[in-house]
Protein backbone atom coordinates (compact mmCIF):
# COMPACT_ATOMS: atom_id res chain seq x y z
CA UNK A 1 0.00 0.00 0.00
CA UNK A 2 1.33 3.29 -0.78
CA UNK A 3 1.26 6.34 1.66
CA UNK A 4 0.06 9.35 0.87
CA UNK A 5 2.12 12.48 2.02
CA UNK A 6 -0.30 13.14 5.27
CA UNK A 7 0.31 9.58 6.07
CA UNK A 8 3.89 9.78 5.89
CA UNK A 9 3.87 12.79 7.76
CA UNK A 10 2.31 11.32 11.15
CA UNK A 11 4.34 8.06 10.55
CA UNK A 12 7.15 10.10 10.77
CA UNK A 13 5.40 11.82 14.01
CA UNK A 14 4.78 8.53 15.34
CA UNK A 15 8.52 7.66 15.25
CA UNK A 16 9.97 10.79 16.74
CA UNK A 17 7.34 10.68 19.75
CA UNK A 18 8.70 6.64 20.09
CA UNK A 19 11.82 7.93 20.12
CA UNK A 20 11.51 11.02 22.65
CA UNK A 21 9.53 8.58 25.09
CA UNK A 22 12.35 5.86 24.63
CA UNK A 23 14.73 8.51 25.43
CA UNK A 24 13.37 10.89 28.36
CA UNK A 25 11.25 8.17 29.73
CA UNK A 26 12.74 5.10 29.62
CA UNK A 27 16.40 6.38 28.91
CA UNK A 28 16.97 3.14 26.35
CA UNK A 29 20.40 2.95 24.43
CA UNK A 30 20.46 5.69 21.75
CA UNK A 31 23.03 7.79 21.10
CA UNK A 32 22.33 10.05 23.86
CA UNK A 33 23.47 7.14 26.00
CA UNK A 34 26.77 8.89 27.11
CA UNK A 35 25.09 12.23 28.36
CA UNK A 36 22.34 10.87 30.53
CA UNK A 37 23.90 9.02 33.81
CA UNK A 38 22.20 9.25 37.00
CA UNK A 39 23.55 12.75 38.36
CA UNK A 40 25.63 12.95 40.83
CA UNK A 41 27.79 15.44 43.31
CA UNK A 42 30.74 14.20 43.69
CA UNK A 43 31.42 13.64 48.19
CA UNK A 44 35.15 14.10 47.31
CA UNK A 45 35.11 17.14 45.61
CA UNK A 46 37.44 20.09 46.86
CA UNK A 47 36.34 23.84 46.78
CA UNK A 48 39.50 25.18 48.27
CA UNK A 49 41.91 23.99 45.72
CA UNK A 50 41.94 21.69 42.69
CA UNK A 51 41.09 18.03 43.37
CA UNK A 52 38.19 15.64 42.27
CA UNK A 53 35.72 17.09 39.81
CA UNK A 54 32.53 18.12 41.21
CA UNK A 55 30.33 15.53 40.17
CA UNK A 56 31.69 12.09 39.91
CA UNK A 57 31.05 11.27 36.01
CA UNK A 58 31.00 7.78 37.02
CA UNK A 59 29.02 6.62 34.50
CA UNK A 60 30.78 8.47 31.93
CA UNK A 61 34.02 6.83 32.80
CA UNK A 62 33.03 3.44 32.20
CA UNK A 63 31.30 4.30 28.45
CA UNK A 64 31.75 1.06 26.91
CA UNK A 65 32.84 2.98 23.37
CA UNK A 66 33.26 3.12 20.63
CA UNK A 67 36.43 4.59 20.97
CA UNK A 68 39.89 5.55 18.88
CA UNK A 69 42.95 3.91 19.12
CA UNK A 70 44.15 6.15 21.44
CA UNK A 71 41.41 5.35 23.73
CA UNK A 72 39.53 8.66 23.04
CA UNK A 73 35.68 8.25 23.18
CA UNK A 74 33.46 8.63 20.04
CA UNK A 75 30.01 9.24 19.78
CA UNK A 76 27.88 7.65 17.11
CA UNK A 77 25.44 9.78 15.48
CA UNK A 78 24.50 7.39 12.89
CA UNK A 79 23.32 8.36 9.65
CA UNK A 80 25.26 10.79 7.42
CA UNK A 81 26.98 12.21 10.96
CA UNK A 82 28.76 8.81 12.02
CA UNK A 83 31.43 8.51 14.93
CA UNK A 84 32.66 11.92 15.90
CA UNK A 85 35.12 13.05 18.57
CA UNK A 86 32.72 15.79 20.88
CA UNK A 87 34.64 17.65 22.98
CA UNK A 88 32.18 18.18 25.69
CA UNK A 89 32.01 14.30 26.46
CA UNK A 90 35.89 13.69 25.82
CA UNK A 91 36.21 16.24 28.67
CA UNK A 92 33.31 14.84 30.87
CA UNK A 93 35.22 10.82 30.05
CA UNK A 94 38.33 12.85 31.35
CA UNK A 95 37.43 14.16 34.32
CA UNK A 96 35.36 10.61 35.34
CA UNK A 97 38.36 8.79 35.21
CA UNK A 98 40.53 11.44 37.03
CA UNK A 99 38.53 10.99 39.72
CA UNK A 100 38.14 7.54 39.55
CA UNK A 101 42.27 7.65 39.63
CA UNK A 102 41.92 10.10 42.81
CA UNK A 103 39.16 7.43 44.25
CA UNK A 104 41.45 4.77 44.09
CA UNK A 105 45.04 5.38 42.74
CA UNK A 106 44.20 3.02 39.96
CA UNK A 107 47.23 3.93 37.00
CA UNK A 108 44.29 2.51 34.44
CA UNK A 109 42.18 5.40 35.06
CA UNK A 110 44.81 8.01 35.06
CA UNK A 111 46.32 6.69 31.81
CA UNK A 112 42.76 7.34 30.03
CA UNK A 113 42.68 10.89 31.68
CA UNK A 114 45.97 11.45 30.30
CA UNK A 115 45.13 10.06 26.80
CA UNK A 116 42.23 12.42 26.81
CA UNK A 117 43.99 15.16 27.77
CA UNK A 118 46.25 15.08 25.54
CA UNK A 119 43.87 14.51 22.60
CA UNK A 120 42.44 18.29 23.94
CA UNK A 121 45.56 19.73 23.79
CA UNK A 122 46.28 18.44 20.68
CA UNK A 123 43.39 19.73 18.97
CA UNK A 124 43.03 23.11 20.91
CA UNK A 125 42.86 25.27 17.26
CA UNK A 126 42.16 29.19 16.66
CA UNK A 127 39.45 30.21 15.46
CA UNK A 128 39.23 33.01 12.53
CA UNK A 129 39.70 35.58 15.33
CA UNK A 130 42.84 33.98 16.51
CA UNK A 131 41.35 32.30 19.49
CA UNK A 132 42.19 28.69 20.42
CA UNK A 133 39.21 26.92 21.44
CA UNK A 134 38.10 23.21 20.71
CA UNK A 135 35.23 22.90 17.70
CA UNK A 136 33.39 20.85 16.00
CA UNK A 137 33.71 19.20 12.51
CA UNK A 138 30.40 18.34 12.10
CA UNK A 139 27.01 19.90 11.59
CA UNK A 140 24.84 19.68 14.87
CA UNK A 141 21.06 20.38 14.67
CA UNK A 142 19.69 22.70 17.28
CA UNK A 143 16.85 24.89 16.88
CA UNK A 144 18.57 25.89 13.90
CA UNK A 145 21.43 24.06 12.22
CA UNK A 146 25.09 24.70 13.72
CA UNK A 147 27.23 24.72 10.27
CA UNK A 148 30.87 23.25 11.28
CA UNK A 149 33.43 24.35 12.68
CA UNK A 150 31.06 25.25 15.28
CA UNK A 151 32.47 25.88 19.43
CA UNK A 152 30.34 26.23 22.47
CA UNK A 153 31.05 27.90 25.69
CA UNK A 154 30.42 24.57 28.01
CA UNK A 155 32.98 22.60 25.56
CA UNK A 156 35.38 25.52 26.60
CA UNK A 157 34.33 25.72 30.44
CA UNK A 158 34.71 21.99 31.13
CA UNK A 159 38.05 21.53 28.86
CA UNK A 160 39.68 24.36 30.77
CA UNK A 161 38.47 21.87 34.02
CA UNK A 162 40.45 18.92 32.23
CA UNK A 163 43.57 21.23 32.14
CA UNK A 164 43.60 22.40 35.00
CA UNK A 165 43.95 19.10 37.07
CA UNK A 166 46.08 17.95 34.07
CA UNK A 167 48.58 20.54 35.73
CA UNK A 168 48.17 19.91 39.09
CA UNK A 169 48.89 16.45 38.42
CA UNK A 170 52.15 16.64 36.35
CA UNK A 171 53.05 20.17 36.46
CA UNK A 172 53.85 20.22 32.96
CA UNK A 173 53.59 23.76 31.64
CA UNK A 174 52.31 23.12 28.32
CA UNK A 175 48.74 22.58 30.09
CA UNK A 176 48.99 25.87 31.98
CA UNK A 177 49.81 27.59 28.82
CA UNK A 178 46.65 25.70 26.95
CA UNK A 179 44.74 26.80 30.29
CA UNK A 180 45.53 29.99 30.16
CA UNK A 181 44.36 30.65 26.24
CA UNK A 182 41.24 28.57 26.88
CA UNK A 183 40.27 30.77 29.71
CA UNK A 184 40.33 33.73 27.19
CA UNK A 185 37.51 32.28 25.13
CA UNK A 186 35.53 32.58 28.83
CA UNK A 187 36.25 36.05 29.23
CA UNK A 188 35.39 37.41 25.04
CA UNK A 189 32.58 38.17 23.88
CA UNK A 190 31.10 36.18 21.04
CA UNK A 191 31.60 38.93 18.02
CA UNK A 192 35.46 38.62 19.20
CA UNK A 193 35.94 35.01 18.65
CA UNK A 194 34.52 33.74 22.63
CA UNK A 195 31.42 32.79 23.58
CA UNK A 196 30.19 35.67 26.07
CA UNK A 197 27.35 37.06 25.68
CA UNK A 198 25.98 39.98 27.31
CA UNK A 199 22.56 41.21 27.87
CA UNK A 200 20.72 44.23 28.09
CA UNK A 201 21.41 44.98 31.61
CA UNK A 202 24.95 44.05 30.79
CA UNK A 203 24.99 40.76 32.41
CA UNK A 204 27.04 38.43 30.94
CA UNK A 205 26.25 34.56 29.75
CA UNK A 206 28.85 32.01 28.71
CA UNK A 207 26.48 30.04 25.97
CA UNK A 208 26.91 26.86 25.14
CA UNK A 209 25.49 27.19 21.93
CA UNK A 210 26.46 30.07 19.95
CA UNK A 211 23.03 31.20 18.41
CA UNK A 212 21.08 34.24 17.30
CA UNK A 213 18.85 35.16 19.59
CA UNK A 214 20.83 33.36 22.63
CA UNK A 215 18.83 30.71 24.39
CA UNK A 216 20.95 30.58 27.38
CA UNK A 217 21.14 27.17 28.37
CA UNK A 218 21.70 26.49 32.00
CA UNK A 219 23.45 23.69 32.59
CA UNK A 220 25.91 24.47 30.36
CA UNK A 221 26.18 27.46 31.82
CA UNK A 222 26.73 26.55 35.09
CA UNK A 223 29.42 23.25 33.95
CA UNK A 224 31.06 26.11 31.85
CA UNK A 225 31.24 28.50 34.92
CA UNK A 226 33.17 25.83 37.16
CA UNK A 227 35.99 26.02 34.68
CA UNK A 228 36.37 29.56 35.49
CA UNK A 229 36.36 28.92 38.95
CA UNK A 230 38.80 26.30 38.91
CA UNK A 231 41.21 27.86 37.10
CA UNK A 232 41.36 30.55 39.91
CA UNK A 233 41.81 27.83 42.36
CA UNK A 234 44.79 26.66 40.51
CA UNK A 235 46.55 30.79 39.20
CA UNK A 236 44.59 32.60 42.26
CA UNK A 237 44.40 35.52 39.37
CA UNK A 238 41.50 37.94 41.25
CA UNK A 239 40.39 38.96 37.88
CA UNK A 240 39.31 34.85 37.26
CA UNK A 241 37.53 35.02 40.97
CA UNK A 242 35.38 38.17 39.53
CA UNK A 243 34.91 37.29 36.51
CA UNK A 244 33.48 33.99 38.23
CA UNK A 245 31.72 36.37 40.27
CA UNK A 246 29.90 37.97 37.71
CA UNK A 247 28.91 34.92 35.89
CA UNK A 248 27.31 33.72 39.55
CA UNK A 249 25.11 37.09 39.50
CA UNK A 250 23.60 36.32 36.20
CA UNK A 251 22.82 33.05 37.23
CA UNK A 252 21.63 34.12 41.03
CA UNK A 253 19.49 36.81 39.13
CA UNK A 254 17.79 35.12 36.52
CA UNK A 255 17.25 31.67 38.38
CA UNK A 256 13.06 32.85 38.50
CA UNK A 257 13.13 33.22 34.52
CA UNK A 258 13.93 29.03 34.44
CA UNK A 259 11.19 28.29 37.19
CA UNK A 260 8.20 26.88 35.32
CA UNK A 261 5.97 26.95 38.70
CA UNK A 262 6.12 22.80 38.28
CA UNK A 263 9.22 22.42 36.55
CA UNK A 264 12.76 23.63 35.35
CA UNK A 265 13.00 25.01 32.11
CA UNK A 266 16.42 23.89 30.06
CA UNK A 267 16.68 27.00 28.42
CA UNK A 268 15.55 30.72 27.70
CA UNK A 269 14.27 29.79 24.33
CA UNK A 270 12.86 32.80 21.78
CA UNK A 271 9.91 30.39 20.87
CA UNK A 272 6.57 31.80 22.51
CA UNK A 273 6.56 27.84 24.36
CA UNK A 274 9.60 27.54 26.21
CA UNK A 275 11.58 24.56 26.36
CA UNK A 276 10.93 22.79 29.29
CA UNK A 277 14.17 20.27 30.83
CA UNK A 278 13.64 16.47 30.42
CA UNK A 279 13.47 14.92 33.36
CA UNK A 280 17.01 13.64 33.81
CA UNK A 281 17.83 17.72 32.81
CA UNK A 282 15.73 18.69 35.98
CA UNK A 283 17.82 16.35 37.93
CA UNK A 284 20.70 17.81 36.69
CA UNK A 285 19.72 21.12 37.62
CA UNK A 286 19.00 20.16 40.92
CA UNK A 287 22.54 18.31 41.47
CA UNK A 288 24.37 21.76 40.10
CA UNK A 289 22.64 24.11 41.77
CA UNK A 290 23.31 22.43 45.22
CA UNK A 291 27.22 22.04 43.98
CA UNK A 292 26.81 25.97 43.30
CA UNK A 293 25.73 26.60 47.08
CA UNK A 294 28.46 24.42 48.36
CA UNK A 295 30.75 26.30 45.89
CA UNK A 296 29.51 29.90 46.83
CA UNK A 297 27.16 29.92 50.10
CA UNK A 298 24.50 32.06 48.00
CA UNK A 299 21.16 31.06 49.94
CA UNK A 300 19.24 31.13 46.45
CA UNK A 301 20.78 28.02 45.06
CA UNK A 302 19.86 26.44 48.18
CA UNK A 303 16.09 27.63 48.06
CA UNK A 304 15.79 26.46 44.20
CA UNK A 305 17.62 23.42 45.05
CA UNK A 306 15.03 22.65 48.00
CA UNK A 307 12.07 24.13 45.64
CA UNK A 308 12.97 21.81 42.22
CA UNK A 309 13.75 18.77 44.66
CA UNK A 310 9.81 19.27 45.77
CA UNK A 311 9.02 19.31 42.14
CA UNK A 312 10.51 16.21 41.05
CA UNK A 313 8.78 14.73 44.06
CA UNK A 314 5.28 15.29 42.92
CA UNK A 315 3.97 12.80 40.02
CA UNK A 316 1.42 15.14 38.87
CA UNK A 317 4.01 17.36 38.01
CA UNK A 318 6.27 14.90 36.60
CA UNK A 319 3.99 13.51 34.16
CA UNK A 320 2.42 17.19 33.55
CA UNK A 321 6.60 17.66 32.20
CA UNK A 322 7.06 15.31 30.21
CA UNK A 323 3.77 15.78 28.12
CA UNK A 324 4.96 19.56 27.96
CA UNK A 325 8.54 18.23 26.50
CA UNK A 326 7.11 15.90 24.16
CA UNK A 327 4.32 18.61 22.61
CA UNK A 328 7.88 20.81 22.44
CA UNK A 329 9.88 18.53 20.59
CA UNK A 330 7.18 17.60 18.37
CA UNK A 331 6.36 21.39 17.92
CA UNK A 332 9.80 22.24 17.28
CA UNK A 333 13.47 20.65 18.21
Amino acid sequence: MRLNRNDMMISARAQYLKRIFKTYLFSQNSNLTFWHETPTANPEACFDQIGPYYMTFEEKAIYPGPFDQKGVPLLDYHGTIGKQYYSIAISQYALGNYNLFKKSCNSINRDRFMANVHWLLDNLKPNRHGTCLWSHTFDFEYFRTLKAPWFSGLAQGQGLSVLVRAFAETGAAKYLNAADQVYETLKLPIQEGGVVYRDHTGSPWIEEYLVEPPTHILNGFIWALWGVFDYWLLTKKGGALKLFQSYVDTIVKNLGRYDAGFWSYYELTPQRVKCLASHFYHRLHIIQLKIMYEMTGHPDFLSYTEKWSRYLQNPVYKNLALAYKVGFKLAYY
